[in-house]
C-alpha cells in the first residue's frame, strides 16, 4: 500500500470481554441480592449499597471502554489524518499538527497529537502479561509506522526529551 496514493485504515488490537462479563456479573449479582432484599421487606447490611453501586459503576465503564475500542479507527491519506473512537471525531491535516509527544505507558506508547484546535491520542502495540503468561494485546499493531507518518507528513522534528526526574521519560515534536 501507498499512503501517497491510497486511504489507510487502522484498528486497535481488542481486549477480552471477560472482564466485562465478570464485572457485569458481579455488579447484577449484588444488585439482584439488594433488590430483592428491598422488595421483601428484609434488612439488609449498608454492605450491599456500597458494593453494589461502585460494582455497577465499574462494570459500565469497562463496557464503555470496549465499546470505543470496538469503534477506533484511525486513517491516514495524503491530506489529512483522522481520528475515531465513537465518542470522539478528529480530522487534522497535516499542516494544522502543530506538535506531538510521545511518551511511555503501562502497555505500549501513549501518543499524543496535537492541532490547532483539537487533539487525539493513541497506543503503540504491546503484550499484557501477569505472571509469564499473555493476558492480551493492546493498542494499535502498526502504532509506530502511524506515529513514522505523522512526523513525516506534518513535517516535525524532535524539540527535546520530556524528563522526569533523572530519567528521559518521553520526546516532545514539533513543526520544523
Amino acid at each position: 500500500m501507498n499512503i501517497r496514493t491510497e486511504r489507510q485504515e487502522f484498528h486497535p488490537e481488542l481486549v477480552s470481554r471477560r472482564s466485562e462479563m465478570i464485572a457485569w456479573g458481579s455488579a447484577l449479582l449484588v444488585d439482584v441480592v439488594w433488590i430483592l432484599l428491598i422488595v421483601t421487606g428484609q434488612p439488609f447490611s449498608f454492605w450491599l449499597p456500597i458494593l453494589g453501586v461502585p460494582l455497577t459503576l465499574v462494570a459500565l465503564g469497562i463496557s464503555l471502554s470496549n465499546w470505543m475500542d470496538r469503534h477506533t479507527i484511525i486513517r491516514l491519506d495524503e491530506q489529512e489524518i483522522s481520528f475515531t473512537n465513537g465518542l470522539r471525531h478528529t480530522t487534522l491535516r497535516w499542516n494544522e499538527i502543530q506538535e506531538l509527544r510521545v511518551l511511555p505507558a503501562q502497555w505500549g506508547k501513549k501518543i499524543q497529537v496535537f492541532g490547532t484546535q483539537s487533539y487525539f491520542g493513541f497506543h503503540t502495540h504491546s503484550e499484557v502479561f501477569a505472571h509469564g503468561r499473555s493476558l492480551g494485546r493492546t493498542g494499535f499493531v502498526e502504532g509506530d509506522f502511524i506515529l513514522q507518518n505523522i512526523l513525516d507528513k506534518a513535517n516535525l522534528s524532535a524539540v527535546k526529551h520530556i524528563v522526569v526526574g533523572d530519567q528521559q521519560e518521553g520526546y516532545y515534536y514539533s513543526r520544523k
